[in-house]
């Protein structure tokens, strides 16, 4: 975002800035086609959301952050603007209260806030103005109008760097805001050290910080320990015109590791240097993509969608390899310790996307996600569903197997058959090959049930990923067991009403049946009828059959997409329609590309343009999404649908074509293999596919081309 930053900032620090970053430049720069705003603004247009938004409501949207951060950081450094909001940020308001250090967009963390101050009144904030503000990769610059400071920040891995320019040396404080944050605060406690130092610690996320300041601390003034009212005021000497610079480790475990995690990733390093490595990783990362052709606007939103693929899963260990582990124990890994992935919505796309892209992250995760089952029993689950299976599977038969795929795969299997642990109701779904649901009168958009046909659709997916790991490792018996169980999707599709449709427990189906109507967890998890009907990703054949064949299948898929939504059926999170297809959440996401398996390509081309070009970067700024970010998983679906190829089936290491937006894509492997898409014509009907000069057979590329490398032609009408 372009804003008159450098009118505000000191002469010496923006040329210090302007020569630093200029010398870290690659030949061609893409972290200036990011915008970090993107997904900060509401959507409020009911044309688009499918209804008026009630009074007090804003739209489950984007609910991104714009500050700093390295890719799947510890330390994500960014403003609060709206405590208990999804990231802290809303590009509506005009108030900031501090700056907190850890972030996902789900109404959660936005730990240790700080801000600093001057001349306050009793309550804490600022105004402040889009126009003296300014965010680009592992940067955010934003000026406080009521206290007249300028706040820069930059960030590693596990430690934050602020730089505060004050216009009166006299009175400079610094606000640690303790009893706030996103995530409940049980209690805190914080200490002045020296002169220089002021540490502590914020219970709930239970982190840890160390940080220094460059100017001398002339007292610390503590208000209500530990308590969620409670904050504390470091009151800094005067006299110096000099910036204040707070440097802060992180660190999940102790003070002693955010110590040791600030010396070893800032140490002695000046601000810019500091942004300048961050900018550079971020143009590592960024370049691994590279593509002509193509609108700025477009080539924005690719930049700022891949940035935003990866921020989440978050690092949690420290430099010396410890961890606070699922038992909150401390332990010590000889690999990097992530958060689990978000994995209702991320293993779709954004999980395949990682893997791609930073294996040995993506690697790193799933290791995470084995030490909390060998620790608990069960591999982790995120929300709704067993997905882990599908992320690990995927990872692993592309390649990602530098791990116990053994002791894995058991805890899997655990995870597939064992109630009480990953999937709720699993007996039952064994037992009858369905989930029922009550017979309630008058549901209505919150009633509390089992979301029978969403769990069931998810399980069957989630038994063809496992057994997949069990075909790759000779587990014959069982393969053919959950084989057996993946059809089982077809047990909530009901023939009259060709829609999958939630059972009873003796088997009927439930009545009466409203296939327009949205549940959070009735029948559905955060969907209708019509959201979840196209969903086997792995069986699309068997799916087909069920409509009566191709032409059943498109005459009820052409129906998704112009049904029109009824505006009275409002539920947080089902929202920007498409008919009756919802692109604002998660259920429905693959159904977008479902022509292609009728050999209708060019009608899916004509959906996913549409939402490209009309569902991102919404409203009067440009900075609106279509529906939450889901840590990445909104942003990874643009990513692959902008460049031609998407993991249907996340699971299969293989990718669907489509029509990209560019005209050229380069794409740079983790092996250092070049894969070039090219698209020599200017429709946008997929007509054929030629892999190496040779046509394609089919819609799907293998994954081996990323292995091997290829030229890839996009023939298009």
């Amino acid at each position: 975002m372009k804003t008159n930053f450098k009118r505000i900032l000191s002469p010496l620090f923006v040329m210090m800035l302007a020569t630093t970053f200029a010398k870290g430049q690659t030949k061609n720069s893409y972290t200036k086609y990011v915008n970090t705003f993107i997904g900060t603004a509401p959507l409020t247009d009911p044309k688009i959301l499918g209804y008026e938004l009630p009074k007090g409501w804003r739209s489950w949207a984007g609910l991104t952050f714009p500050g700093s951060s390295l890719p799947n950081a510890m330390v994500q450094l960014s403003p609060m603007t709206a405590y208990g909001s999804g990231a802290g940020y809303e590009y509506e308001d005009d108030m900031i209260y501090g700056f907190t250090h850890t972030n996902k967009g789900h109404w959660n963390l936005c730990n240790i806030p700080i801000l600093p101050i001057s001349n306050p009144s009793n309550k804490f904030g600022s105004k402040f103005s889009h126009k003296n503000e300014h965010a680009s990769p592992g940067f955010y610059q934003v000026y406080l109008d009521d206290y007249q400071v300028n706040v820069s920040l930059t960030s590693t891995l596990r430690a934050g760097y602020h730089r505060y320019e004050y216009k009166n040396n006299i009175d400079r404080q610094i606000l640690f805001d303790m009893g706030k944050a996103n995530s409940r605060v049980s209690t805190w406690e914080i200490e002045k050290l020296g002169d220089h130092v002021i540490q502590g610690f914020q219970g709930g996320e239970n982190v840890y910080f160390y940080a220094l300041i460059n100017t001398r601390i002339k007292r610390l003034e503590i208000t209500k320990t530990g308590q969620r009212d409670g904050f504390a005021i470091a009151h800094l000497s005067d006299g110096s015109n000099n910036p204040v610079e707070l440097k802060i480790g992180l660190s999940f475990v102790s003070i002693a590791n955010a110590k040791e995690n600030l010396e070893k990733e800032i140490g002695n390093k000046l601000f810019v240097t500091v942004k300048n490595e961050a900018t550079q990783k971020w143009e590592d990362l960024l370049s691994t993509v590279q593509v002509k052709g193509g609108t700025d606007k477009q080539k924005q939103m690719l930049y700022s969608c891949l940035y935003r693929s990866f921020l989440w899963p978050a690092l949690r260990s420290d430099v010396n390899g410890e961890f606070t582990d699922v038992n909150r124990k401390v332990a010590k890994a000889d690999f990097a310790y992530y958060t689990e992935p978000s994995l209702w919505d991320t293993y779709r796309n954004k999980d395949v996307l990682l893997g791609l892209i930073s294996p040995k992250v993506a690697l790193d995760v799933i290791k995470s996600m084995k030490d909390v089952g060998d620790k608990r029993g069960f591999i982790p689950t995120f929300f709704h569903g067993d997905h882990g299976a599908s992320t690990i599977s995927g990872a692993y038969l592309r390649g990602i197997d530098d791990f116990d795929i053994k002791g894995t795969y058991q805890i899997l299997l655990k995870n597939a058959n064992v109630e009480g642990g990953a999937r709720p109701h699993i007996a039952e779904y064994i037992k009858k090959g369905y989930i029922s649901d009550p017979d309630i009168a008058n549901p209505h958009v919150e009633t509390k049930a089992k979301a029978g046909v969403s769990k069931t659709l998810e399980y069957a997916y989630d038994d063809y990923s496992v057994a997949q790991i069990a075909k790759k490792l000779g587990d014959t018996a069982n393969y053919r067991i959950l084989m057996a169980r993946s059809n089982n999707y077809k047990n909530m599709f009901d023939p009259t009403t060709r829609f999958m449709r939630g059972r009873l427990a003796n088997g009927n189906w439930i009545t009466p049946f409203n296939p327009q109507y949205p549940y959070y967890e009735y029948m559905y998890r955060e969907a209708n009828a019509w959201q979840v009907s196209f969903y086997a990703p792995h069986d699309m054949k068997g799916l087909i059959a069920l409509y009566g064949g191709a032409k059943g299948f498109e005459s009820k898929l052409d129906s998704l997409f112009t049904v029109p939504w009824n505006p009275n059926y409002i539920a947080r999170n089902v929202e920007t329609m498409i008919g009756q297809y919802c692109q604002g959440n998660q259920p429905d996401h693959e159904a977008p590309f479902a022509y292609h398996f009728i050999g209708k390509p060019e009608k899916s081309q004509k959906i996913l343009d549409y939402i490209m070009n009309n569902l991102y970067g919404i409203g009067n700024d440009g900075l609106a999404l279509s529906g939450m970010d889901d840590a990445g998983e909104m942003s990874a679906w643009y990513v692959f649908s902008a460049l031609g190829f998407y993991p249907f089936s996340a699971t299969d290491p293989e990718y669907l074509v489509t029509v990209p937006l560019f005209d050229e894509v380069r794409w740079r492997t983790s092996n250092g293999k070049i894969v070039t898409i090219k698209k020599p014509r200017a429709g946008r009907a997929l007509q054929e596919i030629r892999v190496n000069g040779k046509k394609n057979d089919g819609y799907f590329i293998p994954h081996g081309v990323f292995k091997k490398g290829a030229v890839i032609t996009i023939i298009s009408k």
